[in-house]
């Protein structure tokens, strides 16, 4: 499932309040790890997106959830894009990914377990 993109994402893509654009240098893993969980319990889903280098961060935090059991996988979506470099550079491709995860039966149970657990230790 590999296509081709123009630019750098559609507007209406762009516009969904359930993605979580990762990237390698702004956050710590697990803030997105627990990004995601809050989106998961808003919306029931999430969709973990990157570029380039953060490629194998987004499938690390996926794994983090999948492996705990708050998550299942729903679908994954490569492409690649067309962007520029720095200021007007060569235009280049970049591999992008796009991992669509759902709650899993046992998201509110665990969930509810880490809150009381959390509580336990103040």
């Amino acid at each position: 499932m590999v296509g081709t993109t123009e630019g750098v994402d559609s507007s209406a893509s762009n516009n969904k309040k359930n993605r979580i654009q990762v990237s390698n240098t702004q956050k710590p893993l697990f803030f997105y790890v627990n990004l995601a969980k809050r989106y998961m319990q808003q919306y029931n889903e999430v969709e973990l997106s990157a570029l380039g280098m953060a490629i194998a961060t987004v499938v690390t935090i996926a794994e983090i959830l999948k492996n705990n059991g708050l998550a299942v996988e729903k679908k994954i979506m490569t492409s690649t894009i067309d962007m520029r470099e720095e200021s007007g550079g060569r235009p280049v491709q970049k591999a992008k990914i796009e991992i669509l995860l759902g709650k899993s039966e046992k998201f509110d149970e665990l969930m509810a377990a880490a809150t009381e657990e959390a509580l336990d230790d103040e």
